[in-house]
């Protein structure tokens, strides 16, 4: 497989590149995350800028069709440099999700909004005791004359905090984990009869827990068919679990390296400590699991641009989750434990990169739940 970069997609991620090293340094991430609202919306503009909100939008809206190929370079980066804009929950999900099945409406409100940097999306689809089965849906939507009604509590949306509009998981039939029976809905975060309360995950991430007391929405806010929006949001999920993983590529590229340059300066008994064997064979061994996962997250993505069946993208991101999700906590605890005591002070980047890697392999299923999800 070809991991390399064509002109357009090498073009784009140089002037990525460019841009966070000039404008997003460890020290201005940190200085965010102390902030009020967590996140930067000058940067946030220069993503539209660059033109990285409008990849994977189609061109009829402002935005350039690109596929899981291109966005990869620019999820890597996003790792790398452990930027926490609502990237992933805004570009890959959201827009996704109404570039695949919002009406023509809605397409021509948000589409264009997002690539120009005025609008972030949340996705609100976990509820307690759901786990990772998007089918567990106890959000209730009822139609009722013109508009909807939607009731429920979501739990953990991620980016909720920053986010303008927001993607409900609704239950418009059936029983709380029936396949049918589901639908999707987008909303203003500010309209009346909701409630959120913020908080942060370990990695820094805003998260809320949102209530949704009677909320009125109109009909063309419904997301593909009314009770059949589960296919919808079991796609868009994979395609950002693809995301995600390449996310993780970078921030496991990222540890690698800083920790291969510590152990060459650290002296212990007179040394470096990188002249240890064992610590020579803990270095290669964190090399080999970055590109097996790399592999794996390449695959993935050509999977999903070639338009495979659905079975065949379930698996291989399966697959791809497994791998990542074990190369997420090998390399970060090892980073971490070759760095020793230091690798766990705030003051170091490493350890915030540990706690994204942490969360990445919990998000959208871990290794267990995969597993089971498999089919052999």
């Amino acid at each position: 497989m070809d991991f390399n970069f064509n002109d357009q997609q090498q073009l784009l991620t140089d002037s990525f590149k460019r841009m966070v090293q000039k404008e997003y340094s460890f020290q201005e991430r940190t200085r965010l995350l102390s902030s009020e609202l967590g996140i930067s919306n000058s940067i946030w503009n220069s993503f539209a800028e660059l033109g990285l909100l409008g990849i994977s939008i189609p061109p009829e809206y402002g935005g350039f069709g690109g596929g899981a190929e291109d966005l990869i370079g620019v999820m890597e980066i996003i790792g790398e440099a452990l930027i926490v804009e609502p990237y992933l929950s805004t570009v890959c999900i959201g827009a996704r999700l109404i570039a695949l099945g919002g009406s023509v409406q809605v397409k021509e409100l948000i589409l264009p909004a997002v690539v120009e940097g005025k609008v972030k999306i949340a996705l609100a689809q976990l509820e307690s005791e759901g786990r990772y089965d998007l089918n567990f849906v106890r959000t209730r939507a009822k139609k009722v004359g013109d508009h909807w009604v939607i009731s429920g509590d979501k739990r953990l949306v991620v980016h909720g905090p920053e986010a303008n509009k927001l993607i409900i998981v609704a239950r418009t039939a059936g029983n709380d984990s029936d396949q049918d029976g589901i639908s999707l809905f987008i909303l203003d975060i500010h309209s009346p009869g909701i409630s959120l309360k913020s908080s942060r995950t370990i990695d820094g991430i805003h998260i809320a827990d949102i209530v949704f007391n009677n909320i009125e929405v109109g009909l063309e806010a419904l997301i593909g068919e009314e009770s059949k929006g589960l296919s919808l949001l079991d796609n868009t999920i994979d395609f950002a679990t693809v995301m995600l993983c390449a996310e993780a590529l970078g921030a496991m590229s990222y540890a690698n390296n800083a920790t291969l340059e510590y152990v060459k300066t650290r002296d212990q008994f007179g040394v470096p400590i990188g002249t240890f064997q064992t610590v020579q064979h803990r270095i290669v061994d964190m090399v080999i699991s970055y590109e097996q996962a790399k592999s794996m997250v390449y695959l993935a993505s050509s999977i999903f641009d070639k338009n495979a069946e659905v079975d065949e993208c379930r698996n291989t991101v399966s697959a791809m989750k497994i791998k990542v999700a074990d190369a997420c906590r090998q390399i970060s605890q090892d980073a971490v434990q070759l760095h020793g005591g230091m690798g766990l002070s705030d003051e170091l980047k490493i350890s915030h990169t540990f706690r994204r890697l942490t969360v990445i392999s919990q998000e959208f299923g871990d290794a267990d739940f995969h597993l089971e999800r498999y089919k052999c």
